[in-house]
């Protein structure tokens, strides 16, 4: 097994990976209200542009942290490990969370700078609505599933594509475009641009996703038992037995 990175190392990657997650959804949200009019070409550029830089960024820094960018993720891989040892400790969980949240803040900052945009703008695209939150739980519940289904049936190195894959067709088969992630939705609430939400909306985004994570935990033991070691798994370098994870 690699040696394990440094845990400041770690949560600088994933300050860093989920900044740029953020920067690359909010920048290329400006971008494409800036070339079309048209709703449905601004969403089919937003969501390409995120499959393409998120499959990106968990190949280049899923070996140094495991490319969470996402607390539900980095909750789940605590949760699911946490009796074998084979997830994040608590004191991992408590460095990650943190650095996502303002990794995610500064990465929506930065893509308003690029457009020249105001730095720190409140999003006024209001997201209140019973059928959103229940496309957030849709959404991550399904993410969460993916993510550690695969590491059960020892497919982990499929994580790139498949996790990309998934946030990309779930822009478009959920109602809320699929924000499954609890950081992305606090940085995207600093920009008042096409992918931005008020802050009036996060908490319950957040409720929403929350449950969602409880839900594809669930279906995870329901589906896949207890996890089996397979040769062909995937062993990040910082020693955790979980897959390169992230999303949105």
């Amino acid at each position: 097994m690699t040696e394990m990175a440094p845990l400041s190392r770690r949560a600088a990657v994933e300050f860093v990976g989920t900044g740029a997650l953020v920067a690359v959804v909010v920048g290329s949200g400006i971008q494409a209200t800036k070339l079309s009019q048209d709703v449905g070409v601004q969403l089919l550029a937003n969501s390409l542009a995120t499959v393409f830089g998120l499959g990106v960024l968990i190949l280049l820094l899923g070996p140094v942290s495991g490319a969470h960018f996402n607390p539900a993720v980095t909750l789940a891989a605590w949760w699911t490990g946490r009796r074998d040892g084979d997830g994040p400790a608590l004191k991992e969980v408590a460095a990650y969370v943190p650095a996502q949240a303002a990794g995610a803040i500064g990465g929506a900052v930065l893509a308003d700078a690029m457009f020249a945009e105001p730095l720190v703008s409140w999003s006024t695209h209001d997201r209140w609505a019973p059928h959103l939150w229940l496309g957030e739980v849709v959404a991550t519940a399904g993410l969460i599933l993916l993510i550690f289904g695969l590491a059960r049936i020892g497919r982990a190195h499929l994580a790139p594509a498949a996790v990309a894959s998934f946030i990309g067709a779930a822009y478009w088969f959920t109602s809320s475009t699929s924000f499954a992630n609890p950081a992305v939705t606090i940085g995207r609430a600093f920009t008042d641009t096409f992918a931005g939400i008020a802050p009036a909306s996060v908490l319950p985004f957040i409720a929403a996703q929350l449950v969602g994570l409880i839900v594809g935990i669930t279906l995870v033991a329901v589906l896949f038992g207890r996890p089996a070691p397979a040769a062909e798994d995937i062993v990040v370098p910082h020693g955790d037995h979980h897959p390169a994870q992230a999303s949105r």
